[in-house]
């Protein structure tokens, strides 16, 4: 509830001043903390801000490693950032999201909401490519293996 009065808020104060919309998508690549392996995520976001807020829709995919005894974890979610002006090409972010979990190992399932919260940076490279690092920690409710993710990931970004 409260997460949406403040994206309500957000929304408010950013339509009453108008300016220019810019929007990027992200390939990602990166690896699961936090527990006895370091399992591979990969993942694609896209996002679209209006000044300092904005809003990102993200996929991402951990393969399932049956010798580890570890399961596939496939997440989406939908995000709220809030960033700063982009200053000498550094552009700093956190966000906040909420969306759909599926882990697999096997036969057995577990599916239910997920949670997220994070930071970043992206970094200019060149015109509109960007270099993106970012850290989240998901919450995973129901009944998954583990409960509790964090993933580190640096990805390319495009700005358009």
């Amino acid at each position: 509830m409260r997460l949406a009065v403040v994206a309500a808020f957000a929304l408010l104060l950013v339509s009453l001043t108008p300016a220019p919309a810019s929007a990027d998508a992200t390939l990602f690549l990166g690896k699961t903390l936090g527990s006895s392996t370091h399992r591979s995520v990969r993942g694609f976001a896209v996002g679209m801000s209006m000044l300092v807020v904005g809003f990102e829709f993200e996929i991402a995919n951990i393969r399932e490693d049956p010798t580890l005894h570890e399961p596939s974890l496939k997440t989406t979610s939908a995000n709220v950032f809030a960033q700063t002006f982009n200053i000498a090409g550094i552009q700093l972010y956190v966000g906040t999201g909420a969306g759909y979990y599926r882990e697999r190992l096997g036969a057995d399932e577990a599916t239910g909401i997920v949670l997220n919260t994070g930071g970043g940076a992206k970094v200019k490279v060149a015109g509109p490519l960007r270099v993106r690092v970012d850290y989240r920690i998901f919450n995973l409710r129901g009944h998954p293996q583990r409960s509790k993710i964090q993933r580190v990931y640096g990805g390319l970004n495009l700005a358009f």
